[in-house]
C-alpha cells in the first residue's frame, strides 16, 4: 500500500528471531543508532536488560523512533542465552507470517527480520523450511526469489546457496541463472533506485573455464545465456571470479551474480565483515536481515555487535521511500 503526502510512511517491522541468540541484543541496541522508525515483534521481556527504554505498544502505528517499542507477539517463557527453548519455536515462526501480514495489508513499510536457528525451529515445531528466504518466499505466493548480500562497496548475488559444492553444476541450470538475473535487475531498479543496472557475472571454474581448458559450461551455456540477455538486463560476463572484486573492477558494476555461495559471500564479508545486510529480492514487500547468525556462544554476554542490523533497518527504510 503506498504512502502518500497525507499518510506518513508506515514504520518497519522487526521480527524477535531466536530469543535464545543475539538478536534481542542487537535489535535493542539498534534502536539507539538509528533514526528509521520500527517495532518489535516480540515478547516484551526479552528485550529487557540492554539500557535501552522499552514500551508496549498497540499498534504499529503507535512505534515512535526514540524508544524501543514492542508488539507484543507469543513468545513464551525467559530467553535463556545460548540455550533455545522449544516452546518458544512457533512463536518466532508466527511473528515472521504476521510481519509479513502486516507488510502486505500497508501497517508496516517492510520486514527487518532478526537471526534464526533453523535446527531449533525444526526441532521445536517442524519447521519445514531450509531457512529465512524459503519461509518468506513461500508466505509471498511462492514468487521467484534471491538472496542478495549488500553493503555500501558491494552487492552480490549467489545463483546457488546453501548446497554442497559437489550440487552446484547439476543446480546451475539455464533456466535458474536467467531467473536470478532477472529478479536481480529488478530489483536494483525497484529497490536501489538504479534505472540502468549494470550486473558482472561471474564464471564457474577457475578463469572462467578459460576456454574449456578449466571447465565446459562457460563455454556451453553461460556466455551464451549472458549474451542473450545483456541488452535487456545489463549483465556481462562470464568473468573469472578471482578479478572481479577489487576496486577498480567493482566500480563497472552495481551488482556481482555470483555461481555459489561462498563465491558470493568472502568478497562482501572481507570488505564489509559488520555492516553487510541480507536483502530477499523478488518479493511483495521488503524484506532485508542482518547478514550473521543467532551466535549462541556470545549470547547475554553484551558482545554483539548491532552494526549489521542498523545496516539493515536503515536499507530497508531506504527502499521502502523509493517503493513511495
Amino acid at each position: 500500500m503506498p504512502s502518500s503526502p497525507d499518510r506518513p510512511r508506515a514504520p518497519l517491522a522487526v521480527t524477535c528471531g531466536e530469543p535464545a541468540g543475539i538478536g534481542p541484543e542487537v535489535v535493542a541496541r539498534a534502536r539507539a543508532r538509528t533514526s528509521a522508525p520500527f517495532f518489535v515483534l516480540g515478547n516484551p521481556d526479552h528485550f529487557a536488560g540492554f539500557g535501552i527504554e522499552t514500551r508496549t505498544i498497540d499498534a504499529p502505528a503507535d512505534a515512535r523512533s526514540d524508544i524501543l517499542c514492542i508488539l507484543p507477539h507469543d513468545v513464551p517463557g525467559a530467553a535463556i542465552p545460548g540455550q533455545p527453548v522449544g516452546a518458544q519455536a512457533a512463536g518466532v515462526i508466527s511473528a515472521i507470517a504476521r510481519a509479513v501480514d502486516l507488510a502486505t495489508t500497508g501497517a508496516a513499510s517492510g520486514i527487518v527480520t532478526a537471526p534464526i536457528n533453523k535446527k531449533a525451529l525444526k526441532d521445536g515445531a517442524g519447521f519445514p523450511h531450509p531457512g529465512h528466504t524459503e519461509y518468506l518466499a513461500a508466505l509471498g505466493g511462492d514468487a521467484d526469489v534471491v538472496m542478495m548480500l549488500a553493503c555500501p562497496e558491494l552487492r552480490v548475488v549467489p545463483a546457488t546457496i546453501h548446497i554442497p559444492l559437489s550440487q552446484v553444476p547439476a543446480t546451475l541450470t539455464p533456466a535458474t541463472l536467467e531467473t536470478v538475473l532477472r529478479v536481480t535487475h529488478a530489483g536494483l531498479i525497484r529497490d536501489f533506485g538504479i534505472a540502468r543496472p549494470r550486473i558482472a557475472v561471474a564464471g564457474l571454474n577457475p578463469h572462467a573455464g578459460e576456454g574449456g581448458t578449466m571447465g565446459r559450461e562457460e563455454v556451453d551455456w553461460i556466455a551464451d545465456l549472458v549474451i542473450r540477455l545483456a541488452p535487456d538486463l545489463g549483465c556481462f560476463g562470464p568473468l573469472p571470479a578471482d578479478t572481479m572484486f577489487h576496486a577498480a573492477a567493482r566500480a563497472g558494476y552495481d551488482a556481482a551474480v555470483c555461481m555459489y555461495h561462498d563465491q558470493a559471500l568472502i568478497p562482501i564479508k572481507t570488505i564489509d565483515f559488520a555492516g553487510g545486510v541480507n536483502v530477499t529480492l523478488g518479493l511483495p514487500f521488503i524484506r532485508t536481515s542482518p547478514d550473521h547468525g543467532t551466535a549462541f556462544d556470545i549470547a547475554g554476554r553484551g558482545l554483539a555487535d548491532p552494526t549489521s542490523m542498523v545496516a539493515a533497518i536503515e536499507m530497508a527504510w531506504d527502499m521502502a521511500g523509493r517503493r513511495g
